[in-house]
């Protein structure tokens, strides 16, 4: 699914860019205007793909992560800095949902059922990244681009102040989560507005995980560090 959805995005501006390259005639340039704002405003809507890198105390089977493709939407709010960079503030609601499945390994001495070994983790996160965006000289009605920068993360379904842990099946994750983002797309040039897909890669600074009150937790107890890495897939309107 994921590779379809990239593949699809990316063959529309595949198309119109090679259209625009390699024909002989002059095409007009759309809304020529629109990058001279200095403040200018839109939305964007997309999927993203969450994932968990962890880091352990001792050398145990890892925990999977079993990924599904979540929903997101936005707004943005850009400020020209020149003709190649712009200065850009993208808040936005992201829903996810991560399962965690530990190995038989983990609970050794202990009695558990097949309950135990998976974990859920829905998550709704206020995410407002601040970015950088470097672009090409534009070329008729598409400019490429690379962005990054820096992020925070609310999460709405941490559970972080539940005084209930996985003992009791509730998994806790810390409330904010700090990214740094880097990506690249394309700037088509319609004839009423700019499209733009994109793909972004964030990975997390922080150690997320709520430990158990239990420090030999089979959930938590060997987990050094947990954070978040993920993928976006935007489709932006300006």
């Amino acid at each position: 699914m994921k590779k379809i959805i990239v593949f699809i995005a990316f063959i529309l501006a595949f198309q119109t860019v090679s259209a625009q390259l390699f024909t002989k005639e002059r095409v007009a340039n759309n809304i020529d205007n629109l990058d001279q704002k200095f403040l200018s405003w839109g939305y964007f809507l997309g999927f993203n793909q969450y994932d968990f890198k962890f880091n352990y105390n001792e050398d145990l089977e890892d925990i999977l992560v079993d990924n599904t493709f979540g929903f997101h939407l936005g707004l943005i709010g850009d400020m020209r800095i020149n003709d190649y960079m712009n200065l850009r503030l993208e808040p936005g609601v992201f829903f996810t949902t991560r399962n965690l499945m530990y190995n038989e390994s983990y609970f050794a001495g202990t009695e558990f059922n097949d309950s135990d070994l998976l974990r859920e983790i829905q998550s709704t996160y206020i995410h407002v990244p601040l970015l950088l965006k470097i672009s090409t000289k534009r070329i008729n009605n598409f400019k490429p681009f690379i962005i990054g920068g820096f992020s925070t993360a609310l999460n709405l379904s941490s559970n972080e102040d539940n005084p209930d842990d996985n003992s009791v099946g509730e998994f806790r994750m810390k409330r904010n989560t700090y990214f740094y983002e880097i990506g690249f797309g394309i700037d088509l040039y319609l004839l009423y507005f700019k499209f733009t897909p994109s793909i972004r890669a964030i990975f997390s600074m922080n150690d997320e995980i709520v430990r158990d009150a239990d420090p030999n937790s089979p959930w938590t107890g060997n987990v050094a560090k947990m954070q978040t890495r993920g993928i976006f897939i935007n489709f932006t309107f300006q």
